[in-house]
């Protein structure tokens, strides 16, 4: 096989909260990451909370792919805060398109056999 690119999309997670809304998970809005490949970028000197972290770990990966329109994925945007009393939400946002080569980021060849 000649090209084994793919595409994955570049994500922005952004904080968003009601107006004077009181925020438990040491948030601010407008608070964000960008996630560029598997390579996570927070801005210098913002923090970003293990626990809201971890509620989107998961969500990521399948957010970073091409999805149908009619999927969920690509429609819903918003995560809210792990914690019940907090009224965050985390906006993800695909910000653009980064090729990646199969041969670059794993040892297994894509006949599917061993490395």
């Amino acid at each position: 096989m000649d090209d084994d690119g793919f595409e994955l999309h570049d994500l922005r997670v952004e904080v968003v909260a009601p107006p004077d809304a009181r925020i438990f998970c040491g948030a601010k809005p407008g608070d964000s990451f960008e996630l560029r490949g598997e390579m996570l970028h927070l801005p210098p000197g913002q923090g970003f909370s293990i626990y809201s972290l971890a509620a989107l770990l998961p969500l990521l990966p399948a957010k970073q792919r091409a999805t149908d329109p009619n999927d969920w994925m690509s429609t819903d945007a918003e995560v809210a805060c792990p914690d019940p009393n907090c009224p965050t939400r985390f906006r993800i946002t695909r910000i653009g398109k980064r090729r990646f080569s199969h041969g670059a980021v794993t040892a297994v060849p894509l006949s599917g056999g061993k490395a």
